[in-house]
């Protein structure tokens, strides 16, 4: 199928980078995306975090921890026909009733969504351990966005299991991409506070077995002091502290984030 793909592609005139490109650029204006969600691409550079990436339609991907689906809305359509998206997070077969709930929840969003029925469901569970979300060696790319202050909680040894089932579901080649909001390197850790050191992820996926490819400074915000009242969270779309500085942080916009493309040997 891959084969036929790129050969209609050659067929039609197109180079495959030009017409992944531009159903990249569809998929991101596409219907199915809540207005709510579009309305924070200014932050979150979807089109040019992809590309920095080097995804393509015709790619196994894996999300963990979709979350409420943000990118889940855009990854969905543009691998629907050529590619595989799972979602790796809660499942309603869990053996955690809050999991299963959690799993249910984002199975019937994907089920609503005919361009989303297609993406697969793994389970991603990493307060219970659980990473059984994809076969070793299948994945081309694993992305996952703004998650790792959250399993830091779980501890340093359940955080390497953590990124070894990562290198273990890519494919030799294949590429690990993660957005992450950051601490500066001159301040010490901060676990309550959302932030986390880039050196830190690095030394992690390194651990691992990856090797750092590349940087971007595409989701940096120099605004951004990373020492706020209530962590990250206090800046938007979260707002913790309601409306105290709420001006100021809107002034701020999102975390100044870290964009790291790894890739397995």
């Amino acid at each position: 199928m891959k084969r036929l793909f790129a050969a209609a592609l050659m067929v039609c005139g197109f180079s495959g980078a030009a017409m992944a490109d531009d159903a990249l650029k569809a998929a991101i204006a596409g219907a199915q995306r809540s207005p709510d969600n579009v309305k924070r691409d200014m932050y979150r550079h979807p089109y040019e975090t992809l590309s920095f990436f080097g995804i393509k339609p015709n790619m196994t991907v894996v999300e963990l921890a979709p979350g409420g689906g943000w990118y889940t809305e855009i990854l969905g359509p543009y691998l629907k026909d050529h590619g595989k998206l799972i979602a790796a997070g809660s499942t309603p077969d869990s053996a955690d009733a809050n999991v299963r709930k959690s799993g249910e929840r984002f199975k019937q969003k994907l089920a609503a969504n005919p361009v989303l029925a297609k993406v697969q469901l793994g389970a991603f569970e990493p307060g219970n351990g659980v990473y059984n979300y994809a076969p070793k060696g299948s994945a081309d790319m694993v992305l996952t966005f703004r998650n790792v202050h959250n399993w830091m909680e779980t501890g340093e040894p359940n955080m390497k299991k953590l990124f070894a089932s990562v290198y273990d579901a890519l494919k030799p080649g294949g590429v690990f991409g993660v957005v992450e909001h950051r601490l500066p390197a001159s301040r010490p850790a901060a676990p309550d506070s959302g932030y986390v050191h880039e050196a830190y992820v690095i030394k992690m996926a390194e651990s691992a077995g990856f090797k750092l490819a590349a940087r971007s400074e595409v989701n940096a915000n120099a605004k951004d002091t990373a020492d706020h009242k209530g962590g990250v969270w206090a800046l938007p779309p979260t707002y913790t502290n309601k409306d105290v500085d709420r001006a100021k942080y809107a002034a701020i916009g999102e975390s100044d984030r870290m964009t790291l493309k790894f890739v397995k040997p």
